[in-house]
């Protein structure tokens, strides 16, 4: 009988943060899923802790790769399971029977996204009960606490183009355009290291973000939802891209806005002085 779950960890020269990840894997109350490791190749010891626990993996390699989606296209390509879960080096179960109260709720749901303990802020992430293009426009599923049909994977490989957002990206290709199902599962499923690159990138993340939208959105569709994200008198010009690039630096959001509001305050102002003055015109006289 085909396992339920394939667990898909990544890495590359995280030797400390592959030995949690793999603890916390093995370590599981509940054992029938399928272990799958991907190394990029790693130079800092990485692969001696993959062989000291070789004989609880399932399948494991180390070569180069192209970065972190083409490292977990790879795990896709040879899982077995009905589901996918990525729990990459450095991210970890949040208890020792996590699966065990998991795999129930894995019954054919497309999706199955529970919640992730963030390590920065000592606290679990949100509920998200449903989702809509609007919470995708403004935030993506907590990766390492989701359980996602195999079937899915492989039919909306990770773009290896994107170094950040490809996870994301899938999400609106399954849940947006394929109209997958989707459960949330009220429990702490895993412990996300906030120290990687997505948690470090934020203008790369708000670009590579509007790369993507501008490729699977029609341009009026893609308008009209800019439009209702952030006002109605949005538009495709200068003006309106200029306040949308800062938000991708937000210690100069503050600022910009700051000096946008004098700015109109002061236009106001003269409209009105000019209104005033329609009030009083200067009379002139002419000498003959």
């Amino acid at each position: 009988m085909p396992t339920k779950l394939s667990i898909i960890t990544i890495n590359y020269n995280n030797r400390e943060g592959l030995r949690k990840t793999i603890e916390s894997v093995v370590n599981q109350t509940y054992r029938d899923f399928e272990y799958i490791v991907i190394d990029g190749g790693s130079t800092d010891g990485s692969v001696e802790v993959i062989e000291e626990y070789a004989d609880r993996i399932d399948y494991w390699v180390s070569e180069k790769d192209k970065g972190i989606y083409d490292a977990m296209n790879k795990g896709i390509d040879r899982a077995n399971g009905a589901y996918c879960q990525f729990l990459n080096s450095g991210d970890s179960f949040h208890s020792t029977n996590v699966l065990e109260q998991v795999l129930p709720s894995l019954d054919g749901t497309d999706i199955v996204v529970g919640q992730i303990f963030l390590s920065n802020t000592l606290s679990a992430s949100e509920i998200i009960p449903s989702v809509s293009m609007l919470r995708l426009y403004e935030r993506s599923l907590p990766h390492p606490s989701a359980y996602i049909s195999t079937q899915l994977l492989k039919k909306h490989h990770y773009d290896t183009d994107l170094r950040i957002v490809s996870d994301w990206k899938f999400y609106i290709q399954s849940l947006v355009f394929d109209n997958a199902s989707y459960k949330f599962i009220e429990m702490t499923v895993s412990d996300f290291d906030t120290n990687g690159i997505s948690s470090q990138n934020t203008a790369l993340v708000m670009s590579e973000r509007e790369q993507v939208l501008k490729e699977l959105l029609p341009e009026r569709i893609r308008t009209d939802y800019l439009k209702f994200s952030n006002g109605q008198g949005y538009q495709e010009t200068p003006y309106d891209q200029f306040f949308i690039q800062t938000r991708k630096y937000p210690q100069y959001a503050k600022l910009v806005y700051t000096i946008s509001v004098i700015i109109m305050q002061l236009i106001s102002i003269f409209k009105r002085g000019a209104q005033y003055a329609r009030n009083f015109p200067i009379k002139i006289n002419h000498k003959k």
